[in-house]
Formats: structure tokens, C-alpha cells, sequence
């Protein structure tokens, strides 16, 4: 347990040997994911299902975790898996290079304790809702755009998207994404995953966490249905 020997004053022993056990599905592996999957593993999750069927390019340096200038060309579900085979070797990956779809997801989430939304279109998470509610699961939402970045946990049934965005279609992203929004989104969905999963504190279900850097201002709107 000396790996996670800093975890034990917020977690107790118990809790910190149960992670072991737990599966979490992240959908995504590019600015957001690939932060998200280093600190589940760091955290000892036990099982990430890492899914993706994008490959690295130049233009991911500036921000994904797992892009090098020596895997560009490669998949991210599989650099996801090298990349925590290295840093603990005790958390099960499961390498899964292709994008989610209606014919795939049953195959692709069900089992997991609890999916992770690391996308970037509105599209493909509504779809993801859809599914997590189909199966049961809790969804843990985030987005980022340039400065601004919001987190919300979804339980079966809230259907929590459609209070959010006004339609289901994408829309281009004009504002960029640096280096640290992504960490800083990744880090408040990871607190979300565990708070979950240990049923412990206080979760963002049925609220939105607004964040923005530029201002330093953190809000958390209340999301109702009219």
C-alpha cells in the first residue's frame, strides 16, 4: 500500500482497497481523457476502459497528455494503455480503438461502475447520456473551451445535457484549448468519479460547475427543467 500511502488521510483504508475493484470507462483520450486516465490510475482504479479511435497529431502537443512527438500516428486508446502500464502497472486498461457508436456501446460499457465524458462534440455526448442511462451507470460530464471549462454528474435518468445545451448539434469550437484547462476540468471530473463511486461528499448531480480561468471565477449553477 506504499503506493498509496498519500491517499490514506482523505481516504480510509477501506476505501482506498476498494478502487481496486471498481471499473471506469473513458470515453475520449485526447485533452481531456488523457489527464483524467493518468489520475484514475494514480488514483488505483481498478479497471479504465480507455476508448478512442482517434490517432495523435501535431496539433495535440500543445495540450494532450499521452502525445509525443514520437507517437504521432498512433491511437490514443493504445498510448492511454502504455502510458499507465508505466505509471502503475497494478490497474487493468483495456485498449479500445474505435469511436462509440449505437451498434458498439453495450459491448464497450456495460459492466463499468461509472463512464466518463471526455469528448468534444455535443453530439456524441448525448449519445453517451443515452446509453449510460440505458445501462444504468452514472456519467460523469466535462467541457472545455479555451479558458472556460464546466463539470456535471449525471445520474440514470436526469437526462442533465438537455438543460445545458439548447440543441444536440456540435458546434465549432472558436476559442482554442491550452494546456491547463483540460488538467483543470480532468481533476474536478476525477474528484467527481471517486465521490461516486465511494458514495461519499457532495456531487454536481443536478447542478453545472462553471470554470473560468480567465477570471478565476468558479460557480455552481442549479439545472432544473422549467
Amino acid at each position: 500500500m506504499e503506493r498509496y500511502l498519500r491517499n490514506m488521510n482523505m481516504l480510509s483504508l477501506e476505501e482506498n482497497e476498494s478502487l481496486g475493484k471498481y471499473k471506469v470507462c473513458v470515453i475520449g483520450c485526447g485533452g481531456l481523457g488523457g489527464y483524467v486516465i493518468e489520475m484514475l490510475a494514480r488514483l488505483g482504479i481498478g479497471t479504465i476502459s480507455a476508448v478512442d479511435g482517434d490517432i495523435f497529431e501535431a496539433t495535440n502537443l500543445n495540450r494532450q497528455l499521452f502525445s509525443t512527438v514520437s507517437n504521432l500516428g498512433q491511437n490514443k486508446a493504445l498510448a492511454a494503455k502504455l502510458r499507465v502500464s508505466k505509471i502503475n502497472p497494478l490497474v487493468k486498461v483495456n485498449s479500445v480503438s474505435t469511436n462509440i457508436t449505437e451498434d458498439n456501446y453495450q459491448d464497450i460499457l456495460k459492466g463499468h461502475d461509472v463512464i466518463v465524458d471526455a469528448v468534444d462534440d455535443i453530439k456524441t455526448r448525448f449519445s453517451i447520456q443515452k446509453y449510460a442511462s440505458e445501462l444504468n451507470i452514472p456519467l460523469v460530464h466535462g467541457a472545455i473551451s479555451g479558458w472556460y471549462g464546466q463539470v456535471s454528474t449525471i445520474m440514470p435518468n436526469d437526462n442533465t445535457l438537455s438543460l445545458i445545451y439548447k440543441r444536440e448539434e456540435s458546434v465549432e469550437n472558436k476559442s482554442g484549448n491550452p494546456s491547463f484547462t483540460p488538467a483543470l476540468v480532468a481533476a474536478v471530473e476525477v474528484s467527481e468519479v471517486l465521490k461516486t463511486l465511494i458514495k461519499r461528499g457532495e456531487i454536481l448531480r443536478n447542478k453545472l460547475l462553471l470554470i473560468d480561468t480567465y477570471t478565476q471565477s468558479y460557480t455552481v449553477v442549479e439545472l432544473r427543467n422549467n
